[in-house]
């Protein structure tokens, strides 16, 4: 099929991955390349597609089309390879709280010219019945948990922060992770390997059983583990929930696949 008037003949979207969303994106390109007479509306075609993770997970679930693991290399190094593969089209779908990559993407973006977008899920906000205090960092949450002596603390922010907490000697620690976490560690510390999304009956159960008193998160957003945040309400726990890092300003953002994909059929 020959390509509309004004557009290239194929594109290459490159997707800075890891998220539900990256996926979800991928899977609406990738199957709107198998298959034009599906694809989603609004969606370009035809289209090549490429996710990019960062290799911190053992064992991803990979994503349709082409994958790549691993860093670039810095913002030059991202540059480059986008040059390279002929890539036309920049997505940012990586977690909120990887900010170097995105610092990264928007420099790259002003290196090459290729139209970058960030897609991002929206922050979490309180409810009326909700407790939650802001900070606006791991080690903010680490000071706030020193002054409650021996809670017992669910730790939803990963493995990779978990050395802001290793001085804390009283609080208890149940960490859920993916991938198990390397010291430096809390000394009083239970780790619970598992992989989202998860269910509210299984959330209620979890604080119950371990006899959760405090939730510590970050503002990740989305609905995969926000269950928890719903648990912790209805059981009557503080929360306390680590605010988003600064994101480069001027890069047009995306809320869903949806609005992303609009992004990528108005954009040449």
């Amino acid at each position: 099929m020959p390509a509309e008037p004004g557009r290239p003949a194929s594109r290459h979207v490159l997707i800075l991955g890891g998220t539900t969303e990256a996926r979800g994106l991928a899977e609406a390109l990738a199957g709107a390349a198998a298959a034009p007479a599906r694809e989603p509306a609004g969606a370009p075609r035809p289209v090549r597609v490429t996710t990019s993770l960062a290799g911190r997970v053992a064992a991803p679930v990979l994503p349709p089309g082409g994958t790549r693991v691993g860093g670039f290399g810095g913002a030059a190094g991202l540059a480059a390879w986008t040059a390279a593969h002929g890539v036309t089209h920049l997505v940012d779908a990586t977690h909120p709280f990887a900010e170097r990559m995105s610092f990264h993407a928007a420099a790259a973006h002003a290196l090459t010219g290729v139209p970058l977008l960030a897609l991002r899920r929206p922050g979490w906000s309180p409810g009326p019945d909700d407790d939650w205090t802001f900070t606006g960092s791991l080690g903010g949450a680490a000071d706030l948990l020193a002054s409650r002596g021996r809670a017992r603390v669910f730790l939803t922010t990963g493995r990779m922060g978990l050395h802001h907490f290793a001085h804390l000697t009283d609080p208890w620690f149940l960490v859920r992770s993916v991938d198990p976490p390397a010291a430096p560690a809390p000394p009083r510390l239970e780790v619970l390997l598992d992989r989202g999304p998860f269910t509210l009956a299984g959330e209620r159960e979890l604080l119950d059983r371990h006899r959760v008193d405090v939730l510590v998160t970050k503002d990740s957003g989305g609905s995969a583990t926000a269950p928890k945040l719903v648990a912790a309400r209805e059981a009557g726990l503080p929360v306390l929930v680590v605010r988003r890092p600064a994101a480069p300003q001027g890069v047009p953002e995306a809320d869903s696949v949806a609005a992303a994909l609009r992004w990528l059929a108005r954009t040449p």
